[in-house]
């Protein structure tokens, strides 16, 4: 019921990388009490500093008044312990793309979370309907999908399980609006739409360069002046992540069974070199120090 819905407070995030991070801000700023946890001390520090220079960011644009940063900042609390999200209403998986390790995320929260929490993940590829699977609450599960940059994309792709319920979605297509979100719905597949659409076409671009026919600054140039998108689909990988795109490729091939979903031997080649865009400092384009 919409009563329900409304009474959704607390919302906990496993994971606290770069996506749990944004999540965290995006859900204080809008008022949820937050629990961020992540196994890693080091990686809630630097979860925690990345929201704080964020906010600062959206200050200096005048998106935020100054004086909302530290209540902003008040209400997350952070934690190594997943056990700490038992009052949670909503609980938000993080983790990387890894059905084992989001399984038994999901089995734990499942045993700690009173019964009416809706458990979602943020993957991009992993089927919901598996995760789902591994819990005694199967129509309390979604999949929420969001953008990077959390605070500044406007999509959450909403997924839904073969058992997730009505009551489930609405929940959390009202959360995500209550977030300044635009959630968009699809059923569970792999990639979903985002992925199943994006992923193959950054696949292409780089046959592209393997087949030399064109350098990775042109095939770029190509499709943000042609097509109109901000950023071209190789710096878009580096940005993403080689081994993520690499990743998403692999589950596409395997789940669809389909050849067109082949990842291109150049990714696999890259990914094995340890050249995996931006975060390594090298990918289609060069990055300096990291």
């Amino acid at each position: 019921t919409l009563g329900d819905i409304m009474e959704l407070r607390t919302v906990g995030i496993v994971g606290s990388g770069q996506m749990g991070a944004g999540i965290a801000h995006v859900a204080a700023a809008s008022g949820f009490e937050v629990v961020l946890t992540d196994i890693d001390a080091g990686v809630l520090e630097r979860g925690l500093e990345l929201i704080s220079q964020n906010l600062d960011r959206q200050i200096g644009k005048g998106l935020l008044a100054a004086g909302e940063k530290s209540s902003i900042l008040d209400r997350i609390k952070t934690s190594t312990h997943v056990t700490d999200h038992g009052q949670a209403d909503l609980v938000i998986e993080t983790a990387v793309e890894s059905f084992s390790i989001k399984s038994e995320i999901f089995r734990q929260l499942d045993s700690l979370c009173p019964p009416e929490t809706i458990l979602a993940s943020n993957t991009s590829s992993i089927s919901i309907t598996r995760l789902a699977a591994v819990t005694e609450r199967p129509a309390r599960v979604i999949g929420m999908h969001f953008m990077n940059p959390v605070p500044v994309m406007r999509l959450v792709e909403i997924a839904r399980g073969l058992e997730t319920s009505e009551s489930t979605v609405a929940a959390v297509r009202a959360v995500a609006e209550s977030m300044g979100k635009t959630p968009v719905e699809c059923h569970d597949h792999p990639g979903f739409v985002s992925n199943r659409l994006l992923m193959p076409m950054i696949n292409e671009a780089v046959f592209a360069v393997a087949e030399n026919i064109a350098t990775p600054e042109s095939i770029d140039q190509i499709m943000t002046l042609g097509m109109n998108h901000p950023m071209g689909p190789l710096r878009l990988a580096d940005l993403i992540g080689l081994d993520n795109c690499l990743s998403v490729m692999r589950i596409l091939h395997r789940e669809l069974g389909d050849p067109k979903y082949r990842p291109c031997p150049l990714l696999v080649k890259m990914v094995d070199a340890g050249r995996l865009g931006r975060k390594s400092g090298q990918g289609f384009f060069s990055y300096g120090e990291v």
